[in-house]
């Protein structure tokens, strides 16, 4: 099993939900606000009066055969709007109750 985290501009919540949907992964932790910067010359995501917008980040679970395939669609919801800017990490999960 493999971990997604998926940090992103609020404004592709919906794309990236209707994604992971289709899918089928099915759950997830979304985190509504969370700040940050990218390291490719982002603007910042503050939630300040001089930097307005925010990020939200999902985390998800999926079986090892998904994680291409998520990937990919992910990358492809960045490259349609890449100003608003979208990363995904993955990682190994041991183990889990």
């Amino acid at each position: 099993m493999k971990s997604i985290m998926i940090t992103f501009d609020q404004a592709h919540y919906e794309n990236i939900v209707a994604t992971l949907d289709r899918l089928d992964c099915n759950g997830f932790t979304y985190l509504e606000q969370v700040m940050g910067q990218g390291t490719n010359g982002g603007e910042p995501h503050f939630g300040s009066h001089a930097w307005p917008s925010m990020n939200s980040a999902i985390i998800t679970v999926v079986e090892d055969v998904q994680v291409d395939e998520v990937l990919a669609e992910l990358k492809a919801i960045d490259n349609d709007r890449p100003q608003l800017g979208l990363r995904a990490f993955v990682w190994n999960i041991e183990k889990g109750i």
